[in-house]
């Protein structure tokens, strides 16, 4: 067995939608030992985050959803933020979980040591042209690089329906080859 782990978090408002195909269709190239663990954002659904710093409190103790997110996060190696451009950044759910991680830092659990040496992953599909996904790509880069996470990268797909990415040959065939900067695909 692996001793990587991936956490696939899936912002998309609709299940099954082009992002979570192309994400899909990279993590399908995985070793077979390799544990993935899908998330659907929006069936997880966080209160709205309120921050706490500077004299407002503390962090309250997280609720089911938060703590299986955190729980989530923390056991895997490897997380993939899968997430379409919405209005050039991440998705609603997506922007969410993040601002938790603020949270999640003034809890007793030692989030940023816990969260250095992972691997941070996007996984996108846009309507028009790459340029439009470079706030998405900014903020999930960024963030890695605060925690001292490792930047995976980002795979970009073209699509606007349903089923629209499976046409985006160029997408398709990165895919394969994704997560070949884990060290883990199968050759």
């Amino acid at each position: 067995m692996s001793d990587r782990s991936f956490l696939f978090l899936v912002g998309s408002a609709r299940a099954g939608g082009n992002t979570e195909t192309l994400a899909r269709r990279a993590a399908k190239e995985l070793p077979h030992d390799v544990e993935q663990r899908w998330i659907r954002l929006p069936e997880v659904p966080l209160p709205p985050f309120e921050d706490r710093r500077h004299g407002a409190g503390e962090h309250p103790a997280p609720g089911e959803n938060e703590q299986l997110l955190m729980d989530a996060t923390f056991a895997a190696t490897d997380i993939v933020i899968a997430s379409p451009v919405y209005w050039y950044t991440v998705a609603a759910s997506v922007k969410l979980y993040l601002d938790y991680w603020s949270g999640w830092m003034r809890l007793p659990v030692e989030f940023k040591p816990k969260m250095r040496g992972k691997t941070l992953w996007g996984v996108s599909v846009l309507s028009e042209t790459p340029r439009e996904a470079q706030p998405l790509i900014g903020t999930l880069e960024l963030c890695a690089e605060y925690l001292g996470m490792n930047w995976g990268g980002v795979l970009l797909g073209n699509g606007s329906r349903p089923g629209d990415v499976l046409l985006d040959d160029g997408a398709m065939t990165a895919a394969r080859t994704f997560f070949a900067g884990a060290d883990l695909v199968s050759a």
